[in-house]
Formats: structure tokens, sequence, C-alpha cells
């Protein structure tokens, strides 16, 4: 990793540099741009407390809970692509199946009715969240809120495409690490200032020793996630046209991810969870407000334990939707290959889905426990709810983290053979 960084600091990779200069100034816009109030919005009379949206606010960089006007964040593009990817894979809507299979014309037809989706559905979650915040206001304050948060998501999708052509990595990913990065400091002040109680010498030094071990375990469970996100299992696969000697020969071999769902569960699995407290703040009927409040958040013990059943089942269904078994045979078969010991076909396909699925069950699994850290961990502890460890925000940031650096270590190793070549 230090070598890297050293390549990168060398005057022949300027244009990787400048691109991650450029990054970082479109995500200090961001940033900036989460400190901006919606106009006309006094602050102090927003209700009282996020609830069921405080995942949404964390990816935000805490925009949600000031009533920024990128309250919203990208989470309506989120949403509107899962939309879209869950009617397409599952063939509900002809239409959009047959984009998906058009290759890159059909994915960029499909990028434009996601946004358009997503600008909608923008519209929609901006009035809601203004009805919901700030429950004295008019119609008309109402439709302008709306507005000014929709036009704050499109000005993200703009800034994420900005990222994607013209920097380094996923610009959608990276606004949202952007905005759950941001949290930290205030999180780690809030658990540092719950814990360390000043007092005689003894109290001290058991809210210090507190802290640390706070920290160690926030670390120990990165560590953890970061290993989880890197573990595969790989598949060797042989061609019929390809002579492999047992010695010092390349090995094929299909790699299966231990969570090839990323983090799409737990978002799919907090958007339905959340949706019956968003409807109990729109209709206010207090029957169906203390039903929800009973029996649907996820401080309690049937809604928490229906929202790690969600994660579960989305995490098995997101996987074989983005690895189909029968599809990877077919082309498998077409390319001359086979799995040593495995017949093509029918028995290929038999083989791969039993693969998937007991590695998929151990991703979802982790994935469950992850997501539920932060939650047990407010339930048996008196830190703020601010304070959390583990959880959704954590998985993203690991993963988009990797991913990034896999495509800056990339280009620098680009970078040195193209120069290597010239130099030849």
């Amino acid at each position: 990793m230090f070598a890297k960084l050293k390549l990168l600091g060398n005057d022949r990779n300027k244009d990787l540099r400048n691109k991650l200069l450029f990054t970082f100034l479109c995500l200090f816009v961001f940033k900036l741009g989460t400190a901006i109030i919606v106009p006309g919005v006094d602050t102090s009379a927003l209700g009282n407390g996020l609830g069921f949206l405080d995942l949404v606010n964390a990816m935000g960089g805490g925009a949600m809970e000031k009533f920024s006007i990128l309250s919203l964040g990208v989470m309506p593009y989120i949403t509107a692509s899962i939309i879209t990817q869950l009617l397409s894979q599952m063939e509900l809507i002809p239409y959009l199946a047959e984009l998906s299979k058009q290759g890159g014309v059909g994915r960029n037809k499909l990028n434009q009715i996601t946004r358009v989706l997503g600008i909608v559905l923008a519209f929609i979650q901006g009035y809601i969240l203004s009805f919901t915040l700030l429950p004295n206001g008019s119609a008309m304050d109402y439709m302008m809120f709306s507005t000014v948060l929709t036009a704050g998501t499109a000005f993200l999708l703009w800034i994420g495409d900005q990222i994607t052509s013209k920097g380094i990595g996923n610009g959608i990913s990276l606004i949202i690490m952007a905005g759950i990065i941001a949290t930290l400091p205030n999180m780690f002040k809030d658990a540092f200032a719950a814990l360390v109680v000043n007092g005689d010498l003894q109290v001290l030094l058991l809210g210090i020793t507190k802290f640390v071990l706070f920290v160690i375990i926030y670390l120990a469970i990165i560590l953890a996630v970061v290993y989880e996100e890197t573990s595969e299992r790989r598949i060797p696969v042989q061609y019929a046209n390809k002579s492999n000697s047992v010695y010092g020969a390349n090995k094929n071999y299909m790699p299966f991810k231990l969570n090839s769902s990323g983090v799409m569960p737990v978002i799919f699995a907090s958007a339905i969870i959340s949706i019956p407290g968003l409807l109990a703040g729109v209709i206010k009927n207090e029957g169906f407000s203390l039903f929800v409040s009973k029996w649907m958040t996820l401080n309690t013990i049937p809604g928490f334990i229906l929202y790690l059943i969600l994660i579960i089942l989305f995490t098995l269904l997101y996987t074989f939707m983005q690895i189909k078994p029968k599809e990877l045979s077919e082309n498998l078969n077409k390319q001359g290959g086979f799995i040593p010991g495995v017949r093509p076909g029918d028995e290929t396909v038999k083989y791969i889905n039993k693969i998937l699925k007991r590695i998929s069950t151990v991703g979802a699994l982790f994935l469950a426990f992850i997501a539920a850290l932060p939650i047990v961990f407010g339930m048996i502890s008196n830190l703020p709810s601010s304070v959390r460890i583990g959880g959704t925000g954590l998985l993203i940031v690991v993963g988009v983290a990797l991913e990034t650096y896999k495509q800056i270590e990339s280009k620098l190793v680009t970078g040195e053979y193209v120069r290597g070549r010239r130099r030849r």
C-alpha cells in the first residue's frame, strides 16, 4: 500500500493525482451543501428525532436533521435503482427486461429511466419528509420545500456523474461514503463525553478504559467487515481448447464472493421496515401509530426479528438475481469450459446453485449480524443514539473504500506497465 502511495506522488502520475483532487473537491462541495438550510424553514420547529430516518440521515452526512437542501441525499436514486433492478431482473416488466439484455445501449436507457424515477421519488419523499418534520406548514410550503429537496437530489446526482467521469471511483457510492464518514467525528466525540465522566482519578481512568475498549471493538469490527468483503470461494475451471499443465500453469477459476449482494439487502430491508412508520407519521391515526410503535419498529422484538429475516431473504434473492447459475453454466459451456468432476449442463447448474446457497447463507447471516449490532448495542448501553457500533454505514464505507482502492491500484499498475512498454 505504501509503495502505491509513493507511486501516486510521482510526477508521472499527475493525471491520476488531479483526478483524486477533483474527487475531493466534489465531496467538499457536497459536505458544504449539507450545511445550507432549506429557505423559509424554522429549524426550531422541526420535529423531535428522526426515528426510522436515522439511516438516511447518516448516509447524508447529518443533512436531514438540519433540514438541509441535500436532506434526501441520493437515497431516492438508490430506491429507484433497486426498483428497476427488481423489475428487470425478475422480468416483471418485459420492456425493462429487454433493455437489461441489450448491452451498453440498453443499460444507458435503463439508467435514464432510473434517474427519472429517482427524481419523482425525491419529490414524493420530500413532500412526506416536509409534512413529517414540519407539521404546521401550509400546502404551498410543502410544495416549495419538496421542490428544493428534489433539486438538491438532482444536484447530487450531477456531482456523482462528474466524479465518475472526471474523478476516481463511483460518484454515487463515494457521496454516500463521504456522508457517513462525516458523522464519525461527532460519534466518537459523543462516545468520549458519555464514557469519560469527570470525577476522581479512579472514575476518570475507568472512563478512559471504556472509551479505549470502544475504539478497539470498533476497529475489530472494521477488520471483520474487510475480511468478509474480500472473502471468496474459487471454483476451478478447465477449458477444452487449453492445455493446463499441473506444474506452473495459471489456474482458471470462477470467484464467488461471500457477500455478492453488498449492502443492498440491508438498505432494502430498512426501506420496507420503515414504511409503516412513514405512514404513521402521515396518517396520524392514534391506533395505527400505537400498533407501529409496538410491533413494527427496530427497537421492539417483533420488528427487530422481521428486520433480520428480511435481510437474510433479500440477500439470498439478490445473490441469485446477480449471479444466475443457468446463464453462467451456458456461457461456460459456450467457451468450452467445465468444472472438473462436474458434467456440463444441469449438473453444473445444480453444483453452482449448491455453492451459492452455502456461501450466500453465511454471507446473509454475517450481514444480519453487522446490521443488528447497533440496534442491540443501543438496547444494552446508555450511550447516545448517535453512537453506533457496526451497522449498514460501516458496510458501505468499507465496501466503497475497497473498490476505490482497487481502482486506484489498477490505474497505477496500468500506468507503470504502459511506461515500461514504451521504454522497451
